[in-house]
Parts: C-alpha cells; structure tokens; sequence
C-alpha cells in the first residue's frame, strides 16, 4: 500500500445521506467529486447501502470500499461514509451529532413527514457539522446554537417581524436616551 493512501486527512467524509425507509433519497451531500460523479452512480451507490444496511442490526457496514456507519429513526436511515481506512470512532461521532442535532431541532420528532418539513433548516444542521468532508463540529449543542433553527419557528410571521421591529425601536430609544443624557450632562459642566 502506499503511504499517501495512509497519511492523515482532514477530508474524513466522504458523503452523508438520509433515505426513507423505501430506500428513497432524502438528502444527500457527497463531498468527494472522484467518488461517486453521477447521480445515477449515487443512487446505485445508496440502493446498495441501503439494501445491505436496512434490515441489519449493526452500526457499521463496508462496501465498494467504503466505511459506513448508520442508523434508523421511526421511517429514517441516516448514513456518514469515509474511506475504507477511516476511524469509525469519528465517523460515528459525526452521525451521533447529525442525529442528536436534528432531534433537538425537530423537537424530538424525526420522522420523514417533520424532516422534509423542515429541510432548510436540516441542510444548515449538515453544513454546520461538515464542511467540504472536513469535520466541522461534533457538539449537537454547539450545532443547534449555531444554527439557532427551530421546527416550529417561522421566520417571516407577521407576529415575529412586529417582535423584531419592536426590539429595535426599543434598542434605538435606549441609545437616543443615553445620548440626551450624555449631552445634558455635558451642558451642566
């Protein structure tokens, strides 16, 4: 084998999939180009996994030379994939990650129909975590702070912009009376 092969990378994933439990793509991020470089060849690539791993009771599977570690959730597989010679230790810390910081976003409700739901705030969870198949993150908390997403926020209510301007005025009221102070008491000098 050659050492390059061996030598340590921070590119340790090399895709992050969740399928349904008919082993339909849900999301799928590969961040390896050389990989996989068709959707046709990902697909197969997760038909495969998806075949092997759906009815097993590990947590761990190699195939075409990959390491995958996975896991199930109601009507979900989640699925982190590195090399062949990758830490599953890592890998599974990644997963263990992914999973606890959509459970905490979806309120402890992963199950497809909330998923889907909630998809952009899941693409910024798995963006969050990794990073061009670098390992960003692995703190589900320190995910969640940073995405600051909640399943059942939304965004653009009416009710949460009155809130925002509100906050604002009050903000802009506080500096224009620290100010009149200031100037007040500059005067009385």
């Amino acid at each position: 084998m050659d050492s390059a092969a061996l030598e340590p990378s921070l590119y340790t994933v090399k895709a992050v999939f969740i399928l349904d439990n008919d082993g339909n793509r849900l999301l799928s991020k590969y961040y390896d180009p050389e990989l996989y470089p068709s959707m046709k060849e990902q697909k197969n690539f997760e038909t495969n996994v998806f075949n092997k791993t759906h009815k097993a009771d590990n947590e761990i599977a190699f195939l075409e030379g990959m390491t995958i570690v996975y896991k199930s959730s109601i009507d979900l597989f989640f699925y982190v994939v590195g090399s062949a010679q990758e830490n599953e230790l890592m890998l599974m810390a990644v997963l263990n990650c992914l999973f606890e910081s959509l459970s905490q976003m979806l309120r402890k409700n992963v199950e497809k129909r909330t998923l889907l739901d909630n998809m952009d705030g899941v693409f910024l969870v798995v963006d969050e975590i990794i990073d061009g198949g670098v390992i960003l993150e692995s703190d589900p908390q320190q995910v969640i702070e940073k995405v600051n997403y909640r399943a059942d926020d939304n965004p653009l209510s009416e009710q949460s912009v009155v809130q925002h301007i509100t906050e604002k005025l009050a903000l802009t009221s506080n500096v224009l009376q620290s100010a009149k102070e200031q100037i007040k008491w500059s005067i009385l000098k």
